[in-house]
């Protein structure tokens, strides 16, 4: 409608300048311009190392990255469709509801909330997670951006027993058969940066140097069945479960 309230003839032909529905070769490369930057994002954010999840409004997990999966010792499509205060002890719960206001008055703001949770191997974790409001119009209703800086990360094994996630133990026993990482990524349903932030999390808590050594590391701490080809992980207490 103009500022005088007649149609505006334009915005009802198909054809028009400004409402046409035909597909035209500027509209056909900006949806491939689109999906390519869509790719981009989502390998952007499995690649990255802080665990991250974005939420609709209500807090029910729409995507999270393996960073944030790892903490439970699960895939990242485990936590799909999950709540966040299911995943989170909230020590100030009041903290909620300046992000409930700003979710109503649809405000772009950010919000720190400390946080506790047991992981997947039943570590007590502490952390500060960061609520970020974001929307791709300033119309829409916001969605929730977490990304969760961990304050106290696990000390390394003191005895030769390490509990480690399914995902790991699987992971480690196709490493232990020889797969690459792109065919490990195929057979757990993660992609390769996911399953690289898993080998360099337990390069880092065993102090592995190599995959020779994480796989030795696997047999002599019992994640690994011994005797067995191909490698299976080990029916045992240091498989801990999703």
């Amino acid at each position: 409608m103009d500022p005088q309230g007649r149609s505006d003839s334009r915005a009802q032909c198909p054809g028009g300048p400004d409402g046409g529905d035909s597909p035209t070769p500027e509209r056909d490369q900006a949806r491939d311009q689109a999906v390519v930057w869509r790719n981009w994002a989502l390998q952007l954010f499995d690649h990255l190392p802080i665990p991250t999840a974005l939420c609709d409004p209500y807090g029910t997990v729409l995507l999270a990255n393996p960073a944030m999966a790892a903490e439970w010792g699960i895939l990242p499509s485990r936590l799909t469709g999950r709540n966040a205060l299911d995943l989170f002890n909230l020590k100030t719960p009041t903290r909620l509801h300046p992000i409930a206001d700003a979710v109503r008055l649809r405000r772009r703001s950010r919000y720190p909330i400390e946080v506790s949770w047991s992981t997947g191997t039943g570590a007590e974790r502490h952390g500060e997670l960061t609520v970020d409001l974001v929307s791709d119009t300033p119309d829409a209703p916001p969605h929730l951006l977490l990304l969760l800086r961990v304050l106290d990360e696990p000390e390394p094994p003191a005895t030769a027993t390490a509990r480690v996630s399914p995902v790991e133990a699987r992971i480690l026993a196709l490493v232990a058969g020889g797969a690459t990482n792109t065919q490990i990524a195929t057979a757990v349903g993660l992609t390769v940066d996911g399953v690289n932030y898993h080998l360099g999390r337990l390069s880092r808590r065993w102090s592995a140097a190599n995959r020779t050594a994480l796989v030795a590391r696997a047999y002599v701490t019992g994640v690994l069945a011994p005797g067995v080809w191909p490698p299976e992980p080990a029916d045992r207490a240091s498989v801990s479960p999703a």
